[in-house]
């Protein structure tokens, strides 16, 4: 072994040595599961621990309940395709969380898979050994004679429905609770977005963007139809986008939204009035009724759009959380180095093994 490789292992090891908690860890052994279409190899999270200030969740013998009042709720989905995204955002939401220990994730994993969903408990596990989680199995026969052609392929994956369906999968007595989509970065602290109220009986926040144009996620015979375009009558109605939302559970239920949601999806089947998979029923339901959070909170689009590749430019202003929305994701053009320049704020989030660390660690 030459001077030079030496030298590089050297510094490798005091680097390991000097940084325990603050630097991701190798696996000791690989990571395989069956399904994934790929040996899929993840590096371990940083243990990453409450502060002082922190409230102490009340625990009853070495777990939690889940309902505990302290305890911030996410809810997100599991699909194999988008898994190396969704490990991402769990750990840019863990790093940037001022108690990180009081987090709780709901993942909706679906029951069609070629991944089952129990498969992907020990592989959680190995990336964040404290995380604290359940995974839930997501029925595709709800929504599978529902699911209309759209503009993209993607978006008719049975899964990008499950968060229709979370007030009825999660226990009654989660009332609260957010949901991220997979291809999303958190840079701030999550508890600022759970802390956020929903005014009088509004049952979702999300940022609103009222300078799009609205007519444009609804056909023709939607807009000539006066019975169905009388929906948005007296209101105010913005673009809204549904990867990012704080939810009400409790409103919600009490609202029956689902079986709302699901109307406006059958008339889809009869009537063929929107092109854009699961968004534009949410707009039917919640449009001119939502919590408008600030836009720092879902700096969307950065994936170009639905139809093409393109890179983009962060919109003005503050920066909470990245969401690459859209045809390109971050992982796929980094693998291919064909990278735009917002990706590389994605990158030091991805757990995957990278070749180069696995020669590392093969010869440390």
């Amino acid at each position: 072994m030459d001077f030079s490789r030496l030298f590089f292992l050297g510094v490798c090891l005091f680097a390991l040595f000097l940084f325990p908690i603050n630097g991701i860890r190798l696996f000791t052994e690989k990571v395989t599961e069956k399904g994934f279409g790929m040996s899929m190899e993840l590096l371990e999270a940083p243990e990453y621990q409450n502060g002082a200030e922190c409230p102490i969740l009340s625990r009853s013998s070495f777990f939690f309940s889940r309902s505990d009042p302290l305890l911030v709720h996410i809810a997100m989905t599991l699909d194999p395709e988008y898994l190396r995204g969704t490990m991402a955002a769990v750990h840019s939401v863990l790093k940037h969380s001022s108690c990180p220990e009081n987090i709780f994730f709901h993942f909706l994993a679906s029951d069609s898979s070629s991944v089952r969903p129990n498969d992907f408990i020990p592989l959680l596990h190995s990336a964040f050994p404290s995380l604290s989680f359940r995974v839930y199995e997501f029925k595709e026969s709800l929504v599978n004679n529902l699911i209309s052609s759209s503009i993209r392929q993607a978006l008719e994956n049975p899964l990008n429905y499950a968060r229709i369906f979370l007030a009825d999968i999660l226990d009654p007595s989660i009332r609260r609770v957010i949901y991220l989509d997979s291809d999303v970065i958190v840079v701030d602290d999550i508890h600022k977005l759970w802390r956020i109220s929903l005014s009088g009986s509004r049952t979702i926040g999300a940022p609103e963007y009222c300078h799009a144009n609205f007519n444009k996620y609804f056909t023709s015979q939607f807009w000539s139809d006066p019975e169905l375009a009388g929906v948005f009558v007296g209101k105010r109605a913005c673009y809204f986008n549904t990867g990012v939302m704080v939810m009400d559970l409790g409103r919600w239920r009490e609202g029956e939204y689902t079986r709302e949601i699901l109307k406006w999806m059958k008339v889809q089947k009869e009537r063929r009035i929107y092109e854009l998979g699961s968004l534009p029923p949410f707009l039917l339901v919640f449009g001119g009724d939502v919590e408008a959070i600030d836009h720092r909170w879902n700096q969307h689009g950065l994936g170009g759009d639905n139809v093409v590749d393109s890179c983009r430019n962060l919109h003005p202003g503050g920066v909470s959380l990245l969401h690459w929305s859209g045809k390109g994701k971050p992982w796929a053009r980094l693998d291919a180095k064909k990278p735009c320049p917002v990706d590389h704020l994605w990158e030091p989030y991805d757990l995957f093994r990278k070749p180069e660390q696995k020669s590392l660690s093969s010869s440390l």
